[in-house]
């Protein structure tokens, strides 16, 4: 079992709607709120050699990312943090205090607690036009599909590859991308946190859609030779990059560094270079009693 098992669980509690994308959409008059939490720990998040202004920077930095990729402005964040050492949080803050002043949001509080391991919860508010919110249901055929961002770098950087070891410790989240997309005329959209391949999945499946992908297409991590590349690029998690879709009319957008991979299809389900790609990526395992971490490359 893993988390996407426990997301329908949680559907059919409150309604597949509502669990959808990355962020919980609130009608706000003539806007959405969207609104997103993230958990990080220790042991299965936070490579080891981090820095503790390193793990502030990546718990705001993955919560932006889910708001960036609903096409909206982030408002706020709120961090809570759970301590096995009291000395940290100065560096955890002011990595996120940092994380949210880059990308034009406040870090507007949160709460703090003893922990037998250091815990992060960050919890994000955004704002966008409801015109302009780009979820993952509105991908059709004939729709091009493309990413912002190289794939694979996090997980070269974890693998030892000094060049992208910011890449894997720092994420950059694409906010000002996913504003430029969702105004451009984004059909669908979602971050790439955990790997491409099970990402296209998830947004096929999402829209109810066929994805088609060209190998050739998709980029890289730089300076990694084949096969990790192509294998990180496909199912490292940890980029946080966006994947979304658009009619071919809308691409190239100016100002948005993207490249196209592919294209929407009728039909179901994944397909790459016309053989069906496996939905492997990053995922929360539970396994008999263990409660546990695959790692941020399931591959």
């Amino acid at each position: 079992m893993d988390d996407r098992d426990l997301v329908k669980v949680v559907a059919e509690v409150i309604g597949a709607d509502r669990t959808a994308d990355d962020c919980a959409i609130i009608p706000f008059g003539d806007e959405v709120l969207v609104l997103t939490t993230d958990m990080l720990h220790e042991t299965t998040d936070f490579p080891a050699g981090m820095t503790d202004y390193e793990r502030g920077w990546m718990a705001a930095a993955v919560t932006l990312s889910d708001v960036a990729s609903m096409g909206a402005a982030p408002v706020a964040l709120v961090l809570a943090a759970g301590l096995d050492r009291p000395e940290r949080l100065r560096g955890i803050t002011t990595g996120a205090n940092d994380c949210c002043t880059t990308y034009g949001c406040r870090l507007a509080g949160g709460d703090v607690d003893a922990h037998d391991e250091c815990t992060l919860v960050s919890t994000g508010l955004g704002r966008v036009a409801a015109d302009r919110v780009v979820r993952r249901t509105g991908a059709v055929p004939g729709d091009v599909v493309g990413v912002v961002g190289a794939c694979g770098c996090a997980q070269a950087g974890l693998d030892g590859s000094p060049d992208h070891w910011k890449a894997l410790v720092m994420p950059r989240p694409r906010v000002r991308e996913g504003q430029a997309l969702g105004e451009g005329g984004a059909t669908a959209m979602m971050d790439i946190s955990d790997g491409l391949a099970l990402s296209l999945h998830d947004l096929a499946a999402a829209s109810g859609v066929g994805i088609e992908v060209a190998m050739p297409a998709v980029p890289l991590p730089e300076g990694v030779k084949e096969p990790a590349a192509s294998r990180y690029a496909l199912y490292g998690g940890g980029d946080f990059g966006l994947l979304f879709t658009c009619p071919a009319e809308c691409w190239p957008l100016e100002g948005v560094d993207s490249v196209i991979i592919g294209r929407v299809v009728a039909g179901e389900g994944v397909r790459l270079d016309g053989r069906p790609l496996p939905a492997r990526g990053y995922a929360h395992r539970w396994d008999g009693n263990d409660n546990g971490d695959v790692g941020p490359a399931d591959s």
